[in-house]
């Protein structure tokens, strides 16, 4: 088990998968809760920087979907605060939510696409 570090668990957001992500995210902080970890529900749609500080999160377990949760802003953010988080980095984050950037570099590495 993880010790010292306040799990934030981050969900809603503002993307049109908001109401998706509440709902996993609040099943992943009773999980977490219920294994003996201290973690916090966080909805990421406001102040986000604000409640991440307030909560004193050590590492972020990422339960958004789409937009911003996806596409590197979140794990930017997060690098930068030094907390630790779930998932893909900054750049693959970035890359997978471009379909086109992430086709190509799949074809340079020699692995198969349907085509575009």
């Amino acid at each position: 088990m993880i010790t010292g570090k306040r799990i934030g668990v981050l969900a809603g957001g503002t993307s049109a998968e908001r109401e998706v992500s509440l709902k996993s995210g609040g099943a992943i902080h009773k999980a977490l809760l219920g294994l003996g970890y201290d973690a916090v529900f966080i909805d990421a749609s406001e102040n986000l920087c604000e409640d991440l500080k307030k909560e004193k999160v050590g590492i972020a377990f990422i339960a958004l979907h789409g937009g911003h949760g996806e596409n590197g802003a979140i794990q930017g953010l997060l690098e930068v605060m030094g907390i630790l988080y779930t998932g893909s980095g900054v750049m693959a984050s970035a890359i997978a939510m471009d379909k086109e950037a992430s086709k190509k570099i799949f074809l340079h590495h020699g692995i198969p696409v349907a085509p575009f």
